[in-house]
């Protein structure tokens, strides 16, 4: 796929070696080995397009001042061929390169080209990458913090495959240990009181106490009765889990679909148990050595890879720790299943767990810094400047569901991923179902839409538009027109940014920009009334921007409306 930006860079960099090294030759400056310089694009376009350091990082090789190598390599560079019309030298030496008409028609060229592709890269050479993400604890409904972590990381996902990754989305249940456990007791007591009376039957305090356990309990018995009541407490909690799990792993992935994620696998918990996994996991770190045994636990030597303490792993009475669980689902993920790159989505309270499971990973022989993790913050739910911490519906904390009976789909996911995940973010509710320039979702989806209307307007004057050529793009020379089809050319580099920093906040920040320097460009330059070379041209450059805007729209999973 086309990266615009990368091929000017890339020339930049060829012509700026090749005009050091011609005058290592000529014996301009001495033989050196040239220093390694970077070719970036400034914020200030008055410095041009692209600038260059060569001469700065140089000074010291050829021993000469910056200023005076930068012109030099200005004066030897010959730029014929290339996407740049000239090269300034400025301040103390710095390259600054302009782009030609040539590189702003190829951008637009390629955009048409490539429609539903462009911005896609190969950065990723097919690497197999796992994002878990959500991984909700299947004993209740998700709540808002999971709503967050699913944009997240159903877009990060999205930002990797597109970046040239192979994805898999991945949600691990835990339908085993100490909270299933805790599910199963919250479970019966709900059954026997239907039977015994809520006053003969004690409900435990730290049992779950949320209205689904009682709606599970009254549904098991309209199933089975009281055929539980005089059962063995454990065969009643066996049956109570085993009915209500399967209903409550199936409302989680009704729930995500709801909110346009699809996971790629769901994988359980109890699966590491029953194949032995566990227990295997447990034997190899013994036959390294990495454990020892304490007060009737087995211990892992976490501190000496970088724990703060050594952790437990398989307590007094035999049970192994949901550290051990862990370790043993990572190494299925890794040695198993043989992923190149493995990265959790997790809540910013489990910081303290990262660098423990990065060094188990390099402790058991696989390497931890294949292992990453994207902490998430907590999200604050705000109305009219106030906190909101209750659903209106059920009195009780706010859940994904209750979220997206009150805020679109669209306005949801777009919202999760206005800020990196490692920030505080306030959801404004209220903002979230506004229809104005305020609410950055409908800001995009309205330029989207208000470029369907300019296309459509002029089809029905009978102007359609056309292909255009390299003479006729040459004439898109305005600031507006400019510096949006420099954004457009940035799109490739940006999901490849978002990509290498796990941060797809970065593409909304993409679109955002794209609706204003597209509503900028709309009020300084007419479409309509200009010669017919000239309306086509800027015509060609409206419909690049709605390829682009629904690219990006897309990647999110939001909708790209054509009439609003």
């Amino acid at each position: 796929m086309s990266n615009l930006i990368q091929a000017a860079g890339d020339q930049l960099r060829e012509k700026v070696g090749a005009a050091l090294r011609a005058l290592i030759e000529e014996g301009a400056f001495p033989q050196a080995e040239l220093p390694a310089f970077a070719v970036e694009i400034p914020a200030d376009k008055t410095h041009g397009d692209f600038a260059c350091n060569a001469a700065m990082v140089s000074a010291k090789a050829f021993k000469n001042a910056p200023r005076r190598i930068a012109e030099a390599v200005c004066a030897k560079m010959d730029l014929s061929g290339t996407y740049f019309d000239r090269c300034e030298v400025a301040g103390p030496g710095f390259l600054n390169f302009f782009v030609s008409d040539r590189w702003f028609g190829e951008t637009l060229q390629a955009i048409a080209a490539e429609g539903a592709d462009y911005g896609k890269s190969g950065v990723g050479a097919g690497q197999k990458v796992m994002v878990e993400f959500v991984s909700a604890n299947p004993t209740g409904p998700m709540h808002i913090g999971n709503a967050r972590g699913g944009a997240i990381g159903d877009c990060l996902a999205s930002v990797l495959e597109c970046a040239g990754y192979d994805v898999t989305r991945e949600f691990y249940v835990n339908d085993a240990g100490n909270q299933i456990q805790k599910f199963g007791i919250s479970l019966e007591a709900r059954y026997l009181q239907l039977f015994k009376g809520e006053e003969n039957v004690p409900f435990p305090e730290d049992a779950y106490h949320g209205e689904d356990i009682k709606v599970h309990a009254k549904n098991f018995a309209a199933q089975y009765g009281d055929k539980f009541v005089e059962a063995d407490a454990e065969q009643r909690r066996k049956a109570l889990v085993e009915y209500a799990l399967p209903i409550n792993v199936a409302n989680l992935k009704t729930d995500l679909e709801k909110y346009r994620i699809r996971y790629d696998v769901w994988f359980m918990e109890s699966s590491l148990h029953a194949s032995g996994a566990v227990k295997e996991t447990i034997d190899r770190m013994k036959q390294r050595g990495l454990t020892y045994e304490k007060d009737g636990a087995l211990w892992y030597k976490a501190s000496d890879f970088g724990g703060e303490k050594d952790e437990v792993l398989v307590r007094a009475n035999g049970y192994p720790t949901y550290f051990a669980v862990d370790i043993a689902y990572h190494w299925n993920k890794f040695a198993v299943r043989g992923f190149d790159k493995v990265i959790n989505v997790w809540g910013a309270d489990h910081h303290g767990h990262v660098a423990r499971l990065k060094g188990a990973m390099d402790a058991i022989g696989l390497a931890g810094d294949k292992l990453d993790i994207v902490l998430m913050q907590l999200v604050r739910l705000m109305r009219d400047g106030e906190t909101v911490k209750v659903s209106k519906r059920s009195g009780k904390s706010i859940t994904l569901v209750d979220l997206l009976e009150e805020v679109p789909i669209d306005a949801a996911r777009f919202f999760f991923n206005l800020r990196e995940p490692n920030s505080h973010f306030d959801f404004d509710l209220g903002l979230a179902v506004e229809q104005s320039s305020q609410n950055p979702v409908y800001y995009v989806q309205y330029a989207h839409a208000r470029i369907c209307s300019i296309v459509k307007n002029l089809a029905g004057e009978g102007v359609a538009a056309r292909a255009c050529n390299a003479d006729e793009l040459a004439q898109l020379r305005a600031p507006e027109e400019r510096e949006l089809i420099r954004h457009l050319a940035a799109y490739t580099r940006e999901i490849e940014e978002a990509a290498k920093v796990y941060d797809p906040a970065r593409m909304t920040r993409y679109a955002v920009d794209l609706a204003t320097l597209f509503h900028k460009f709309y009020n300084a330059c007419r479409v309509k009334g200009e010669a017919e070379s000239l309306l086509q041209a800027r015509l060609h450059l409206c419909i690049c921007t709605r390829t682009v805007l629904k690219n990006v729209l897309s990647l999110l999973k939001i909708e790209a409306p054509e009439v609003m």
